[in-house]
């Protein structure tokens, strides 16, 4: 999944998003889907699962990956 960047164009809040082709966006702070799409932003790839976890668990304690399920934020990536 994408990260992209957004603004709302109701209440200008700017955010990102990781964004499956099937969803619709919406603004976190009004709800609208109404949004400005931005730039999105090149995930580097992590050589070391243990960090790549260590990483996700932390964004996951800070509301950062709210898209995923409990199995993809704990799981490594596989290449």
């Amino acid at each position: 999944m994408p990260l992209y960047s957004y603004q709302c164009e109701n209440c200008h809040a700017e955010f990102e998003l990781l964004v499956r082709a099937s969803d619709t966006p919406a603004c976190p702070s009004c709800g609208s889907e109404k949004l400005h799409q931005g730039v999105s932003k090149i995930q580097v790839e992590i050589k070391y699962p243990a960090i790549a976890r260590s990483w996700r668990r932390a964004a996951a304690a800070e509301g950062d990956l709210s898209n995923f399920s409990k199995q993809e934020i704990m799981a490594p990536k596989k290449s």
